[in-house]
């Protein structure tokens, strides 16, 4: 079992940066891909960024790519996501989540954090 928790959202200029956090509980944060994703008011829950369990590896979507960075900490049981040069279109509720190995499909992460909420304004 994990526990995830995200933080460091906020309400932002476009074209201002936010890192957000998630630190996860237990002593298995390293054996889990982590993955952001968000969801827009009125849209669906989508991908946006995973890193491998080592931190060797990453994927984004492409609607963040260069825009984005995802990163973790082992040691801190803590993944983060840079976000710079932010567009009003990146508002969104940010949740990161868990999953056995790396894949961009939300069914395969078996852990969520609540959310943290990330407003960009124009």
């Amino acid at each position: 079992q994990v526990q995830l928790v995200e933080s460091g959202g906020g309400l932002v200029q476009a074209g201002g940066s936010l890192r957000l956090s998630c630190a996860a509980s237990g002593r298995t944060f390293s054996r889990y891909t982590m993955g952001w994703f968000r969801q827009a008011p009125g849209k669906e829950r989508e991908f946006v960024a995973t890193i491998i369990r080592s931190g060797g590896s990453t994927r984004y979507a492409d609607s963040v790519k260069g825009r984005f960075t995802i990163s973790r900490d082992n040691a801190k049981n803590t993944v983060y996501l840079q976000m710079n040069s932010l567009k009003p279109e990146d508002t969104a509720v940010y949740y990161c989540a868990a999953a056995p190995r790396m894949v961009v499909s939300q069914a395969s992460y078996d852990f969520w954090g609540q959310g943290t909420q990330v407003t960009v304004s124009s």
